[in-house]
């Protein structure tokens, strides 16, 4: 059993080791297992099943020992005018050891309610959890789409690379063929080099992210683990929420309408059988001055009407809570579908701005292929290529910036809607 534990353990490890891949969905799955918070799951639930087993124990019988020994100053005597007739009095030091055994057979629904109240609340702790544990891909998401960022930037100080070194090869045959200076072949080949700086910098901020993240998941990822771009499905004008702090809100109202029945049940009489037996002296009869055992049984009724005092302002309580519950409620949804209006906004603009993008780079590339030919006729210097190269990374890292922020927008519209 043992080892069989260790393999699932590590199963999950393993398979992520050798896929060297990660989708957004299974860090969300992963970062929710390995969240400390998890562990309170477990202890909801077994305090709450303790409960409930106590009170289901209300209808066992209920026994009681008690016993007293006793002496008193003065005790009844009866005393007859008829010769030859006596009887004795009780002795005025007295003993007696009582069993008392009650069994519930009736208690106005109190024991019922209240297991709906244990079972109510053992609800509400659980989707609090759930609450804290959605928030956990918030979090997520800036991870996931920072990497993957950074990994658009890394194929984009590729193609910078390209061009560099077809600039420099192409300079480098002008200076041996002397038609041109080598201050315009080092200009290109200190442009390499703060490309390969470049590069050296968003590799340490990746590494970085995907050491946050194997925290969050509690896996040791690899520093070139390969993060899936999640494909964002389902329509995102579909504003339908639904979110896990509305079943919390929900659960809540169940609860407090459990409270409400409990209040009404005080007010019931209840009803129970009991049994007294006993061993001491006087017993029963008060005729008789010897030790002897006795018993009594029978039906008890009991109702305290205690309860209609405060019964009322006790519903009017949970009334106000029950309100209370739906004004957070309605604040909620109010913030959450300002959000997804105003992620909605990001997405209409980010697909305009990428619209234009494209059109943008279009245009540097020709700009930027007619430099690569003026450049090898020796029409232009270096700094004039270098100029339009770097022109055309400033176009395309927008493009890029455009097309991550879309999908933040996209994943965060899901996210705060609750369908991620």
């Amino acid at each position: 059993m043992k080892r069989l534990l260790s393999v699932l353990l590590i199963l999950p490890v393993m398979l992520l080791a050798q896929s060297q891949s990660l989708t957004l969905q299974k860090a969300y799955e992963l970062a929710q297992q390995n969240y400390p918070l998890i562990k309170q799951r477990e202890l909801i639930k077994q305090t709450s099943e303790y409960s409930e087993e106590n009170l289901g124990k209300g209808f066992l019988p209920q026994i009681n020992l008690s016993g007293q020994a006793t002496y008193q100053s003065a005790v009844t005597q009866v005393k007859l005018p008829a010769p030859g007739i006596f009887i004795e009095p009780l002795s005025k030091d007295q003993y007696r050891i009582v069993g008392d055994v009650n069994q519930l057979i009736y208690d106005g629904g109190a024991i019922k309610q209240q297991k709906g109240i244990q079972y109510l609340s053992d609800e509400v702790e659980q989707q609090k959890i759930e609450v804290e544990l959605y928030k956990l891909k918030e979090r997520i998401n800036q991870i996931f789409l920072g990497v993957l960022f950074l990994d658009e930037q890394l194929k984009q100080v590729d193609l910078v690379r390209s061009d560099l070194n077809n600039g420099i090869t192409r300079v480098e045959a002008q200076v041996n063929n002397g038609v041109a200076l080598r201050s315009n072949l080092n200009v290109l080949k200190a442009e390499l080099l703060k490309t390969d700086q470049r590069a050296i910098e968003i590799k340490a901020t990746r590494k970085g992210y995907i050491d946050v993240l194997s925290l969050f998941i509690n896996q040791s990822l690899p520093e070139n683990i390969k993060l899936e771009k999640p494909v964002v499905t389902g329509s995102v004008l579909n504003s339908d929420i639904q979110r896990p702090e509305l079943k919390l809100y929900s659960t809540q109202e169940k609860l407090l309408g459990g409270q409400y029945k409990v209040v009404g049940s005080r007010t019931k009489p209840k009803a129970s059988l009991f049994f007294q037996g006993g061993y001491g002296r006087p017993s029963l009869n008060l005729f008789t001055n010897d030790f002897d055992f006795f018993y009594t049984t029978g039906l008890r009724l009991n109702w305290s009407i205690g309860g209609f005092y405060t019964e009322k302002r006790e519903k009017k309580i949970i009334e106000l809570n029950q309100k209370t519950i739906d004004i957070q409620k309605e604040v909620f949804l109010f913030n959450t579908n300002t959000q997804l209006k105003q992620q909605q906004s990001e997405f209409d603009k980010f697909q305009k701005l990428i619209a234009t993008d494209n059109d943008i780079i279009d245009l540097r590339i020709k700009v930027k292929d007619a430099a690569k030919a003026q450049l090898e006729n020796g029409v232009i210097t270096a700094n004039d290529y270098l100029r339009e190269v770097n022109a055309e990374d400033q176009a395309r890292l927008s493009l890029i910036t455009h097309q991550i922020q879309l999908l933040q927008a996209q994943i965060n519209y899901q996210t705060i809607s609750g369908k991620q």
